[in-house]
């Protein structure tokens, strides 16, 4: 199977309270009119992109128990991320992780060091 811009991120899996960005240019904005003015993109503190990926949230430990009779497959349970695929977030730049994949640059940032998202969602 060929991978294509579609589908060739199918193949990576986000750990934790982790997100996968696709950072945006500089010039662009959203509907709503958001962006980053050039003086902050200069200085690379602060970042914006798209959430493409994010992980499963924060695990919580389970209880032990030594009761035989219950099923050995453990099932982690998680408390799911604020951001969701699809949010543009703006991000603090020292958090992240830069990686580039399959020739595109992107972003891994753990959820603490999102400043804020947005979200096309009807009210």
């Amino acid at each position: 199977m060929l991978l294509t811009s579609d589908n060739k991120l199918k193949k990576l899996i986000v750990i934790g309270d982790r997100l996968l960005i696709r950072p945006s240019k500089p010039d662009e904005r959203t509907s709503s009119g958001l962006y980053l003015p050039p003086g902050i993109q200069e200085k690379e503190r602060v970042q914006q992109g798209y959430v493409i990926k994010a992980g499963p949230g924060y695990a919580i430990p389970l209880p032990v128990e030594n009761e035989p009779w219950k099923s050995e497959e453990e099932q982690v349970k998680y408390i799911p991320l604020q951001a969701k695929e699809g949010d543009l977030a703006i991000f603090l730049l020292n958090a992240a992780t830069e990686v580039i994949y399959e020739g595109e640059k992107l972003f891994i940032v753990p959820q603490s060091a999102i400043l804020m998202l947005e979200r096309d969602e009807e009210l």
